[in-house]
């Protein structure tokens, strides 16, 4: 889909999420988003990139429904979720959506396989066991479902929170600076982890990232600043991307 600020359009099967003119104002004064509209297609991978401060991550929580906009619409896997209350709200999210973040966020007295089907039982759905051990092997975990996350690397901890994003077969999944706290080597095998699940299952990846180098395993990236769309980048490369931030930093 083709995005602009402030224009209503309708949305297609094709998104699993789409943000229609959303605004979000914090304090009553802070306006983090201003007219925001892109939709994020099924089986796409998109980066979303600006400088401090320009909305990237109030984007993501408002499109993976963990806040509610000030104005305009979200439309999560087909329900609009400020016409959701919870605990219904919730049973979206634990259906639809698996997040990945750059803090990890794994419980150190669970092990691994306990983190990763974690989601599935605060769901009240029985975990898919046989789906839940191939996600930890294509992850490259097979044999470590025992260790504790204390036991681990700080890559092998994100591949875990990988395969308990992957295990509940979310159809589309957060990242916010998901490779921010790893190093190069490691950060590499995680977006190739992200872009195989994306091209093998039509999953749909939407990242919240500053690194180029990054952004460029994505279908597009899209560009914000001072809370409004600053234009996308198309099959990028890091060096168009980092041209681009330049530009948005001027």
């Amino acid at each position: 889909m083709v995005l602009r600020a402030g224009t209503r359009v309708a949305t297609t099967t094709a998104d699993v999420v789409w943000l229609d003119d959303v605004t979000k104002v914090y304090a009553g004064r802070v306006r983090a988003l201003d007219g925001v509209t892109v939709g994020f297609a099924r089986g796409s991978f998109t980066a979303v990139m600006g400088p401090s401060g320009s909305g990237k991550s109030t984007l993501l929580h408002c499109a993976a429904a963990l806040d509610l906009p000030t104005g305009g619409r979200v439309v999560l896997a087909g329900q609009e979720v400020g016409a959701l209350r919870e605990p219904k709200l919730t049973a979206v999210r634990r259906r639809h959506v698996g997040f990945v973040f750059q803090s990890f966020n794994l419980v150190d007295a669970l092990s691994v396989w306990d983190n990763v089907l974690l989601p599935q039982r605060f769901a009240g759905v029985r975990p898919d066991k046989a789906w839940a051990r191939e996600v930890l092997e294509r992850v490259g975990l097979g044999g470590r479902e025992r260790s504790r996350p204390g036991e681990l690397s700080g890559g092998q901890q994100q591949r875990v929170a990988l395969a308990r994003a992957l295990a509940g077969r979310p159809e589309v999944i957060f990242g916010d600076e998901p490779t921010g706290a790893l190093d190069l080597s490691t950060g590499r095998e995680v977006l190739g982890l992200l872009r195989g699940f994306v091209d093998a299952h039509a999953a749909t990846v939407v990242m919240v990232t500053h690194d180029p180098a990054a952004a460029a395993w994505a279908d597009r990236v899209v560009f914000l600043a001072d809370g409004r769309l600053a234009g996308e980048l198309a099959a990028p490369t890091a060096q168009q991307v980092a041209a681009r931030m330049t530009e948005l930093t001027r």
